[in-house]
């Protein structure tokens, strides 16, 4: 997981950096800086994100490749 599918994740959902990081029960501050890239996506934060929105590996795999095609400029249902 990377901040690109994080923030694809809660753009998806229409929610703020503080509404996601309730859901996801961890701090806003941590959400701001993973999307801009100063923290890094732990394990811990991972399965916090996966556990909130009830995503497997097959899902989340699925998630990276739309936002991979996305960020290619093509778009993905294509």
């Amino acid at each position: 997981m990377n901040k690109e599918i994080i923030k694809f994740l809660r753009e998806s959902y229409n929610m703020t950096q503080r509404d996601f990081a309730k859901i996801v029960s961890c701090s806003f501050s941590l959400i701001a800086l993973v999307e801009v890239g100063k923290r890094r996506v732990t394990s811990a934060l991972e399965d916090k994100i996966k556990t909130a929105f009830d995503l497997d590996d097959q899902q989340l795999e699925s998630i990276a490749s739309v936002v991979s095609e996305i960020s290619k400029g093509v778009p993905p249902f294509m």
